[in-house]
């Protein structure tokens, strides 16, 4: 009997519901200028399909082990996973609108009968059911908002995963530099200290003056005061990643002291030619986009509010009576009432609330285009460092070795007693500044890869699976 009445409600409504569509809503999709092509050359030698795990190449498993490691105790992920799970709930509820709303009820009731001289029970089941039937598309509006912030909420995860990966091998290759840079300063010092040894056994001999001495000496403390702030810098930033992969400090700083530091390749990847191929790839801008369709559905839904609303309901009832030993039942239906209703007057809250819709769309747009500049901006800046880095390396090795030359031929001649500690220490100041830029600029090479990386998107595509298809984090898995 009830799903007779509930086929009969959606047979009388189907042609209205069919013909249902949200009224007056923007457009759910605009253009963004994007440029022809780059202004920055490319990097080659490398497949744009390497860009989703670029650091599997680097012949580096210690490196795939902390990203990994950090993707799982993420704060930015959970928070990306727990907005995506809230974004499926509300889908599931914008669509539950569309469909008909049943409710049970069930009442008892026993007493005496005074005239009759015995007890009576009385039993009764109802179960109604109400449609709104959409006639201008208001709820079908709320489901298609709901939809597309579910796809943003799915991209916006996969972009926590990109951010994630890009910050834990920045940090690691931050680490591993400052470990070279505190070599360098090591091997300062030792060279300062033992200059300044010779020049103190010179003074007591009478062949060096006091000052001279000094001048080693202090030569030698500033060294010793390098080394030890590149050694505090170091500790800093292990302590970094500690808190980035969650991992105990004495296992990672084991494991990256076993690991030696791998130079990154001349191609980690490639990008696209073309301007357009790369922002597809970019899930910001994809969830900034469903961002704008959403938008546009809720104005469509908030125009809706202002028209007609028609709610169809039915019940069906089964009774039980005993009385006197006697029993009786009856069952009834009643289809209807049908309800349309009309907003006449509320103040002017229907057209503000279309206005602020109105609003909120043309944020979204805003917005939306806002970031394809800045994603353009982004690529084109990584393109530069990267070209810069790697136009610069091969002279700032060839300014190394020459200043590591010239040191060497000072100091033997310092030794000798033919030059001056003034001219060996001004010697090993530009030894020492040009190893530190070869360091530096390994890093900043480093930088503009992951630069890239993050501004690429990452290798993302809008048909890759979501959190819900991916194994759960290590702590949330069953125990057997």
């Amino acid at each position: 009997m009830t799903l007779s009445i509930l086929g009969r409600l959606a047979l009388a409504a189907a042609p209205l519901a069919l013909a249902a569509c949200a009224v007056g809503a923007p457009p759910p999709s605009v253009p963004a200028a994007v440029p022809a092509g780059w202004q920055a050359p490319l990097p080659h030698g490398a497949s744009v399909a390497d860009l989703a795990h670029w650091w599997q190449r680097m012949d580096d498993p210690l490196l795939v082990e902390l990203i990994a490691a950090a993707q799982e105790v993420s704060p930015s992920m959970a928070q990306a996973r727990s907005r995506l799970a809230q974004a499926r709930a509300s889908q599931v509820a914008a669509r539950a609108a569309l469909w008909p709303a049943l409710d049970a009820q069930a009442t008892a009731r026993r007493g005496l009968d005074t005239q009759q001289g015995g007890l009576n029970t009385v039993a009764q089941g109802t179960l109604q059911a109400s449609w709104e039937v959409d006639l201008f598309g208001g709820n079908a509006a709320q489901g298609e908002a709901a939809a597309q912030r579910l796809a943003g909420a799915r991209a916006q995860w996969h972009e926590a995963r990109v951010s994630v990966a890009a910050e834990v091998a920045l940090a690691t290759s931050e680490w591993r530099q400052c470990r070279q840079l505190q070599a360098v300063a090591q091997a300062d010092a030792q060279s300062r200290g033992e200059t300044a040894r010779l020049a103190r056994l010179s003074e007591q001999a009478g062949f060096t003056a006091p000052a001279t001495a000094a001048l080693a000496q202090a030569s030698q403390a500033e060294g010793q005061a390098r080394a030890v702030q590149q050694r505090l810098q170091c500790e800093v930033a292990l302590k970094g990643l500690v808190a980035l992969t969650g991992w105990d400090e004495p296992v990672l700083r084991e494991r990256l002291s076993a690991q030696p530091a791998q130079e990154a390749p001349d191609a980690l990847f490639a990008v696209g030619a073309l301007p357009a191929q790369v922002l597809a790839q970019r899930p910001d801008l994809y969830s900034a986009e469903r961002e704008v369709a959403a938008a546009s559905a809720e104005v469509g839904s908030a125009r809706a509010q202002r028209y007609p609303r028609l709610v169809l309901s039915g019940t069906v009832g089964a009774g039980w009576l005993s009385m006197g030993g006697q029993q009786q039942g009856a069952n009834a239906w009643a289809l209807g009432p049908a309800t349309l209703s009309l907003p006449l007057f509320d103040g002017g809250r229907r057209a503000a609330q279309v206005d602020a819709a109105q609003a909120r769309y043309d944020e979204a747009v805003a917005l939306y285009r806002a970031r394809v500049r800045q994603a353009v901006s982004e690529v084109e800046q990584a393109l530069v460092r990267l070209q810069g880095a790697a136009e610069r390396s091969a002279d700032a090795a060839r300014a190394a070795q020459g200043y590591h030359t010239a040191y060497l031929a000072a100091e033997a001649r310092w030794r000798g007693g033919l030059a001056s500690l003034m001219e060996l220490e001004e010697v090993r100041r530009s030894a020492l500044a040009a190893q530190t830029a070869v360091v530096n600029l390994r890093q900043e090479r480093m930088a503009a890869w992951v630069a890239l990386y993050r501004a690429a998107g990452g290798g993302w595509d809008a048909d890759a699976p979501g959190p819900d298809a991916a194994p759960l984090p290590v702590a949330a898995r069953a125990t057997p």
